[in-house]
């Protein structure tokens, strides 16, 4: 198990968000709770996470506004970070070239709830499969609490029709180096992992997978290595230090 560093833009600043929260940029009646923000520059974290060697963490632009600082976090970092939010083929060469290392993407390549075959190999063909990491970021649907998670699109807010099982991995392995799996229910509320969609990362991705969500503690970071059999990466926002949290 490795650990994955984030920086996470919202309105081009550094922020931690209850994921459940966010809204699209057209819905002005709710704001997204925030459990951190601060006017410390991306490219700071960025340098930090360099310093520290821990590659292979992610920059997510939460919304428009956000390009100049996930801009000056890969120049700090240059193939260090991988960047999201966003990213289609018209730009994805663009970040990748600015420095990104990879280029995370889920709303692309998904059209009317289910997966677009057509865009995800044509984003292949720009930036190449290793490359490229599905965001698989996920919850449960409201109406089947105990029931399998789902893929969410759209900042967390829409419902696809694709499961996360062990079909589900193994046929989009063949399309990606990682996935990024959120567990949506749980991210920004430190209130501990899910215990049961960890599992079933470590038992059923063929490729390198990162979670997140829910992280509180070192008993949670001992959780995951344990229940993802060590092959489960781990990020965690809100209860680090540099984040606010103790």
């Amino acid at each position: 198990m490795k650990f994955r560093p984030c920086i996470d833009l919202h309105n081009g600043k550094v922020k931690q968000i209850v994921g459940s929260t966010l809204k699209d940029a057209g819905d002005t009646n709710e704001t997204p709770a925030e459990n951190f923000s601060t006017d410390r520059p991306a490219s700071e974290y960025a340098e930090m996470y360099e310093r520290d060697k821990l590659p292979g963490g992610h920059v997510i632009k939460l919304g428009p506004g956000n390009d100049e600082a996930a801009m000056s976090a890969l120049k700090a970092y240059p193939n260090g970070l991988q960047i999201g939010g966003g990213i289609n083929d018209i730009n994805a060469k663009r970040w990748l070239d600015a420095g990104a290392s990879h280029v995370i993407v889920t709303s692309y390549v998904f059209r009317e709830g289910k997966i677009d075959y057509d865009r995800l190999t044509k984003l292949i063909e720009i930036v190449g499969k290793k490359r490229l990491v599905l965001d698989l970021s996920c919850r449960r649907k409201p109406e089947e609490p105990s029931g399998s998670y789902y893929v969410v699109t759209d900042r967390w807010q829409k419902y696809t029709d694709l499961p996360v099982n062990e079909k589900t991995l193994g046929e989009l392995a063949a399309y990606c180096d990682e996935f990024l799996v959120h567990g949506v229910e749980v991210e920004g509320k430190r209130c501990g992992i899910l215990e049961d969609l960890v599992t079933l990362l470590g038992e059923y991705s063929p490729v390198p997978v990162t979670y997140a969500g829910g992280v509180r503690s070192i008993e949670d970071m001992d959780n995951v290595l344990t229940l993802g059999g060590g092959k489960v990466d781990l990020t965690i926002g809100s209860a680090l230090d540099c984040f606010g949290g103790t």
